[in-house]
């Protein structure tokens, strides 16, 4: 009779340890929302790269449909464009059958759409206070609801499904910009995936966070005038994120190499919040 230790010991042999297997995800079929620009692109590429096939959501179709071909043709992948607003139920609906109609499952969802709203305190408004919360955590509850059967699908024990919600640093420090929305959602996002992962962990699907600092993308672009330097001098690394930083991290998560995280936060910041503190506003 084999003993629990040795046990382990057989199916480490038996499995392996090499790059290409622990790191594998090619055949794997994932969804990006928010995928067109920013850090759901950086993940997408990722995918593609790696022999994922990958569909795409935005609200603005023309360039979805141009960013979804020019992703294929770089990666010699499948990059499906689905244009819908996951802001709304009737969105997220419209959204969900379209891939029901192409899929009899998926293997990864990675939910990036987010939105973000700045004003001063006294004016803050309850449409922005509204857009943010609807599209950066309700969206991210329901679309995972709505799509757990299909990442039930084909989930077992050994090779489960995984859902990647992107947070922000700003829902783990306070963030310097008047966007109070966000922060407050982006942390709503991190207990989330915690519940989530607990709930979902019996089925097979696996429930993580990132928690990205500065990264190039069109909303923190707008807040420093797309001058990324002061922001660079600021960090420890001395540098924003890079696709590569990204695409590692979900892929890491994704993989053999990540199937026994659960419920984890994960900065990817360069070490703002853990070692700086990441007020990038002020010298």
């Amino acid at each position: 009779m084999i003993s629990r230790e040795h046990k382990y010991l057989f199916n480490l042999a038996r499995i392996g340890m090499k790059i290409a297997e622990l790191f594998n995800v090619s055949g794997k079929v994932a969804i990006v929302t928010g995928g067109s620009r920013g850090i759901g692109e950086m993940i997408a590429a990722g995918f593609l790269a790696n022999g994922v096939k990958v569909y795409i959501t935005a609200r603005k179709e023309a360039a979805l449909i141009e960013k979804a071909k020019e992703l294929s043709e770089i990666y010699n992948g499948e990059c499906i464009p689905v244009p819908c607003d996951l802001s709304t139920m009737e969105g997220m609906d419209d959204f969900v059958s379209f891939v029901q109609s192409k899929e009899d499952h998926i293997d990864y969802l990675i939910n990036n759409a987010g939105a973000s709203w700045g004003e001063p305190y006294a004016e803050y408004s309850e449409k922005g206070w509204d857009k943010v919360m609807d599209l950066n955590v309700k969206s991210i509850f329901y679309l995972t609801q709505k799509l757990t059967p299909m990442l039930a699908k084909q989930a077992s024990l050994e090779d489960p499904s995984r859902v990647i919600n992107i947070g922000s640093i700003d829902g783990l420090n306070v963030p310097a910009l008047e966007s109070y929305a966000y922060g407050t959602s982006k942390a709503a996002v991190h207990h989330l995936t915690r519940v989530q992962a607990k709930r979902l962990v019996g089925e097979n699907i696996l429930v993580n966070a990132i928690a990205p600092g500065p990264y190039e993308s069109m909303m923190l672009g707008a807040a420093v005038n797309h001058d990324y330097s002061l922001i660079e001098s600021r960090n420890p690394r001395k540098r924003i994120g890079s696709p590569e930083d990204m695409a590692g991290l979900v892929i890491f998560l994704c993989s053999r190499a990540g199937a026994y995280t659960v419920g984890a936060i994960i900065p990817s910041d360069g070490g703002l919040v853990g070692i700086a503190g990441h007020d990038l506003s002020q010298s």
